[in-house]
C-alpha cells in the first residue's frame, strides 16, 4: 500500500512555544545592500559634513 500523508503540524506549534516565539534580534546598523548607488553617495558626503561640523563646534 502506499503511503498518502506526507506532512503533518502535530507537536509543532508545542516545540514552537518551549523557548517562546521570539523576533529575530536586530543589528545596530542595518545593511545597506541593495540600496540605490545614487543615495548612499550623497548619504556618504552626508555624514562626512555632519561630522566635520561636530568637530568644528566642539563637540
Amino acid at each position: 500500500m502506499a503511503k498518502s500523508k506526507n506532512h503533518t503540524n502535530h507537536n509543532q506549534n508545542k516545540k514552537a512555544h518551549r523557548r517562546g516565539i521570539q523576533k529575530p534580534k536586530r543589528q545596530r546598523y542595518a545593511s545597506l545592500k541593495g540600496v540605490d548607488p545614487k543615495f548612499l553617495r550623497n548619504r556618504r558626503r552626508s555624514v562626512k559634513s555632519m561630522v566635520e561640523k561636530r568637530r568644528a563646534g566642539g563637540k
